[in-house]
């Protein structure tokens, strides 16, 4: 799908303590992206509507995707090592002709794990579709069916997701939006940048002519059979308003709260 296919667009801000984007992961390894991925945004979508890992998510993953990184955020390891409390060797995950898991070999007694998160991010995301999903999907997430997650089921989102509707291209809603890092972040760049009016802000955009191919579109979430496929994306910069600046086309406020007003002054 492209972005003309459609012009109805529900913008979500994801922001939180911790976020996690894998789209691939190893035994003792589980990675980040340092943006969501399209399995994670939809995911987050079906969770919302009530959708369980066995139904179908075509229509969710049909939406078109855009992705604003308003504030990057750092990465985080988490660090664990695992052993048996009895102090026996662990066993493998190879399993003999019984069923029963093999013992490792030669014996280990401590496993070690390594999990990445990102720290302090904020993301801008919109999703395109029709105009009957995109209301359904905006009524979901301000009232979830599931626990909503930015990523993993640990990643709480810190403040509402839904910002609502807009009309538009992915890119020109994206560029449109005031900037939404954390307002320290924002005071600080405004100091350092003359409260400058716009910013250029990273952003990744499905595109059929992308010259980049990812594998993190969902085919199915079913725990036995989890299936993706691939989408082209393409990476970009975005000029945002910062909204450190006032409007040129609203007046400016005058009067307001006088303190000396009951002493007479």
């Amino acid at each position: 799908m492209t972005s003309t296919d459609h012009t109805f667009v529900l913008l979500l801000r994801l922001a939180g303590p911790l976020q996690s984007w894998g789209d691939r992961s190893t035994f003792n390894r589980r990675e980040t992206r340092p943006e969501p991925t399209k399995s994670g945004v939809v995911g987050l979508l079906a969770a919302a509507a009530g959708r369980s890992r066995h139904a179908a998510v075509d229509d969710l993953a049909a939406l078109g995707l855009g992705i604003r990184i308003d504030q990057p955020g750092s990465i985080l390891r988490d660090y664990h090592t695992v052993s048996d409390y009895r102090g026996q060797p662990l066993l493998s995950a190879a399993v003999s002709g019984k069923g029963l898991q093999k013992p490792t070999s030669p014996a280990k007694h401590t496993h070690v794990t390594q999990r990445f998160y990102l720290q302090d991010a904020v993301f801008l995301v919109a999703v395109e579709g029709p105009r009957e999903l995109i209301t359904t999907l905006e009524h979901a997430l301000r009232h979830p069916a599931f626990p909503l997650a930015l990523g993993r089921r640990s990643c709480a989102p810190a403040q509402p997701l839904a910002l609502g509707q807009r009309t538009g291209t992915l890119e020109d809603v994206l560029r449109a939006e005031p900037w939404q890092a954390a307002p320290a972040v924002r005071t600080r760049w405004g100091r350092q940048n003359g409260n400058a009016a716009r910013i250029d802000l990273p952003a990744t955009l499905d595109d059929p002519a992308g010259d980049e191919v990812r594998d993190d579109v969902p085919l199915s979430f079913a725990p036995t059979s989890r299936t993706f496929t691939t989408r082209r994306t393409r990476h970009t910069y975005l000029s945002a308003p910062t909204g450190l600046t006032p409007d040129p086309a609203q007046p400016p406020t005058t009067g307001g709260h006088d303190p000396f007003a009951l002493l007479g002054w």
